[in-house]
């Protein structure tokens, strides 16, 4: 793997080179200095990954992020200092397409250090899935709505973005549960949270052990493990499978939603890379649920929804900018429709 560095600080990139060298078949590509070098180097010659600081002076890391999605995609994963301190950037960063974060190792801190290496892992993983050919499974009709819903929604790289447009765009009566599952470390999920909060007319906070969907709020998953209904009314969280690269899982939560929700439920699938809910998406489709998976023009990166798509999971393919419309309108007429049964 050719990974890229993009940072200015010379104790940080020999760091950050001595961590690379600690995995066999890693390599440094090159390393840029600011965000216009990095764009620039980008279209020259293509990492594998690259490690994208946020600070730096000229242009920064969420706007060369942008620019590096839009021109040339590849893996980013943000490596700045505390990032904590950081998270209104990182999560901008995320909304272009970065994967996830990590505070920059220091030379001398093998904790700092195993955290890089952590993330490069699953990210190879992840890069090692999008090569995977899936082959496309036929369905079953879809079944009409027939109750309050709960809309379920997985993300992942853009996924920040997303969810902003997204929720901004639902009224603050919005007659269902909305639960998210997006691909953030647990370190941060309490600040995106807090985040989404702020651009949305409902609440959003983290969900927590035991909580309850309520019509009109938004609960994030926000664990190291996999958020999922325990039973038809309750939220839980759950170390299995431990074998999952992301962690939290959608396909986890989707599947949940299938053996546990008695009513109706819309599955949303946005923007990521690899295959995550994609299985959990049909599986939702295949009980009856309506599915939903952002469209290729409107992702910031199309590998979750494209590999929904080759399932036949999606019942409609829509922009992201699309989906707060169609989503009150299903919503609307199923809880119309529970008032008069």
């Amino acid at each position: 793997m050719k990974i890229g560095i993009v940072n200015d600080l010379p104790l940080a990139v020999e760091a950050l080179r001595r961590a690379i060298a600690q995995r066999p078949g890693c390599e440094v590509a090159w390393v840029a200095h600011d965000g216009n070098e990095a764009v620039a180097m980008c279209e020259r010659d293509p990492p594998d990954l690259l490690f994208m600081d946020l600070i730096m002076p000229g242009m920064d890391g969420v706007e060369a992020t942008r620019r590096i999605m839009r021109a040339t995609p590849c893996p980013i994963l943000i490596v700045t200092v505390d990032v904590g301190a950081h998270a209104s950037r990182v999560f901008e960063a995320m909304g272009h397409g970065a994967l996830d974060a990590v505070n920059t190792p220091r030379i001398g801190q093998p904790d700092d250090v195993q955290s890089l290496l952590s993330k490069l892992d699953v990210i190879d993983k992840l890069m090692g899935d999008r090569q995977r050919a899936m082959t496309p499974k036929a369905h079953p009709n879809v079944v009409a709505l027939q109750r309050a819903p709960l809309v379920a929604i997985g993300a992942s790289a853009g996924g920040p973005a997303a969810l902003a447009t997204l929720l901004s765009a639902l009224p603050a009566d919005f007659p269902a549960s909305v639960v998210i599952v997006q691909h953030v470390d647990a370190r941060f999920a309490e600040g995106m949270a807090s985040w989404l909060d702020e651009q949305s007319l409902l609440p959003v906070r983290a969900a927590r052990e035991g909580d309850r969907p309520m019509p009109g709020t938004v609960l994030l998953a926000a664990t190291g493990d996999h958020l999922a209904l325990k039973d038809r009314t309750h939220l839980g969280y759950t170390p299995l499978p431990r074998e999952y690269v992301h962690r939290p899982s959608v396909n986890v939560f989707f599947e949940s939603v299938v053996t546990h929700w008695p009513h109706n439920a819309i599955g949303v699938l946005l923007t990521g890379m690899g295959r995550d809910g994609a299985r959990g998406l049909k599986a939702m489709r295949d009980a009856g649920y309506h599915t939903i998976a952002q469209s290729e023009a409107s992702c910031a990166v199309f590998g979750m929804p494209k590999a929904a798509i080759a399932l036949e999971a999606a019942v409609e393919i829509l922009a992201v900018e699309q989906m707060a419309a169609r989503l009150v309108r299903l919503c609307t007429a199923a809880s119309l429709q529970r008032s008069k049964s």
